[in-house]
């Protein structure tokens, strides 16, 4: 998403400031905050990564937990009640609350993404059901007539906010189109923002908003989460059926089926010359965007099949070891949801260790398929990880991210469909 997931503290500051559609860009890719990987004070305390986490911290947090529980990881209970202890009363989540012990009042900024990211995470890692009840409640109290969802409580519906939010309720059982607002799913908002075929520019994308004039403008960012989300699918998940290259066909109304097909053909164009999607700030030449580009073979992979993200996949493979290890958590996060949703194993991925990388950002985990590279002590790790069953209740751009900062936070959507047990 447009946040979802990459953006630098200052472009989030920025965004904070003026409320645009306030992502802490889990698109725009919080993990594209400078993040170093050594644990240091974070680690202490059950925090991911080093770097400031007023932005990105439940954001970061959420992905690594859900990435290390996506690789059979069992993560340290520290790191789960860290994010468990951000949690507002009311069962939204802000990016990140320096006082947990301090009642969240109406000056706390919670979100849509860091609420949506925190339930799919939680959800994965089991033995947190009140927690993910009550963010749930909260994500349904707060849907807009559209059947959308927009960054902050209220704010107008993006794609990208939409998405992460579908992702959550897929990931927790719970039909989207069956959590409705006037009449209205939370597809028939998605679908507002997608691109028609006959478009001379963006043909099959999806837009993040309309622009002030009111037209739709292709996102790529957007259009990776649109693509997941119009297929009900959550931060992580597996390769879809194979199928022929997608292709752009407009239709009176699209279905959301075909929306993502749409929309996976125009990545699948955007991506076949360089291998990568590229992002623009401040009027800057342009650069290589990592984050986006995970998010983009997800989004590829999901849609037709893991041979449909072949070539953004192998130049993340040449390319992102250096990116992840200056962004931290989230991005070695976003690496993992590509490599599962292609079938590649992330403990080899271009010759770098996702998992053992992405453990060394914090407290070690439990236990669980961990590589011998991977950090595992943790004197808090010797309990057993809460029990996971099917006896459960049933029921994400982390962060929508401002069109105008051109920010993308990665989606990625978790597929697990289990319920925990309180």
């Amino acid at each position: 998403m447009n946040v979802r997931r990459r953006s630098s503290a200052a472009a989030l500051a920025a965004i904070a400031v003026i409320g645009a559609a306030a992502a802490p860009a889990v698109a725009a890719d919080p993990s594209s905050s400078p993040s170093a990987s050594a644990p240091a004070k974070s680690g202490s305390t059950g925090l991911y990564g080093t770097a400031d986490p007023q932005y990105d911290g439940v954001w970061r947090q959420s992905l690594a937990l859900l990435a290390q529980d996506t690789v059979g990881v069992v993560p340290s209970p520290k790191a789960v009640d860290w994010l468990t202890g951000q949690q507002c009363d009311s069962g939204a989540f802000a990016p990140f609350r320096a006082d947990p012990a301090k009642a969240c009042d109406a000056k706390t900024m919670v979100d849509t993404n860091s609420t949506a990211a925190a339930v799919q995470a939680l959800w994965a890692v089991g033995g947190r059901g009140d927690v993910v009840d009550s963010a749930l409640k909260w994500l349904k109290s707060v849907q807009n007539e559209d059947g959308g969802w927009g960054y902050t409580p209220g704010g107008p519906s993006d794609a990208n906010s939409t998405s992460v939010v579908i992702g959550a309720l897929s990931a927790t059982e719970t039909d989207p189109e069956k959590v409705v607002k006037d009449g209205k799913s939370p597809y028939d908002a998605l679908l507002t923002f997608a691109l028609p075929c006959a478009e001379d520019e963006g043909a099959g994308a999806f837009a993040f908003q309309p622009d002030k004039d009111g037209k739709l403008l292709a996102n790529a960012d957007a259009t990776a989460a649109g693509v997941l989300g119009a297929l009900g699918k959550g931060l992580v998940t597996e390769a879809g059926t194979k199928s022929a290259a997608a292709t752009c066909a407009d239709a009176k109304k699209p279905t959301r089926e075909q929306a993502a097909a749409n929309g996976a053909a125009h990545l699948a164009a955007v991506v076949a010359e360089k291998g990568h999607l590229t992002s623009a700030l401040g009027g800057s030449a342009d650069q290589p965007d990592y984050g986006n580009t995970a998010d983009a073979v997800v989004a590829l992979a999901a849609q037709g099949g893991a041979d449909k993200a072949a070539k953004p996949l192998a130049w993340l493979e040449k390319n992102a070891a250096t990116w992840a290890a200056q962004s931290g958590p989230a991005a070695y996060a976003q690496l993992i949801f590509a490599a599962h949703a292609t079938g590649t194993d992330p403990r080899a991925f271009g010759g770098t260790d996702l998992v053992a990388a992405l453990n060394a950002t914090g407290p070690g985990p439990q236990g669980g398929k961990v590589s011998d590279s991977a950090t595992t002590g943790d004197e808090d790790g010797a309990k057993e990880n809460d029990e996971k069953d099917d006896s459960g209740f049933g029921v994400w751009w982390f962060v929508g991210v401002c069109l105008v900062f051109g920010i993308g936070v990665g989606f990625l959507l978790s597929g697990r469909n289990r319920k925990r047990q309180p």
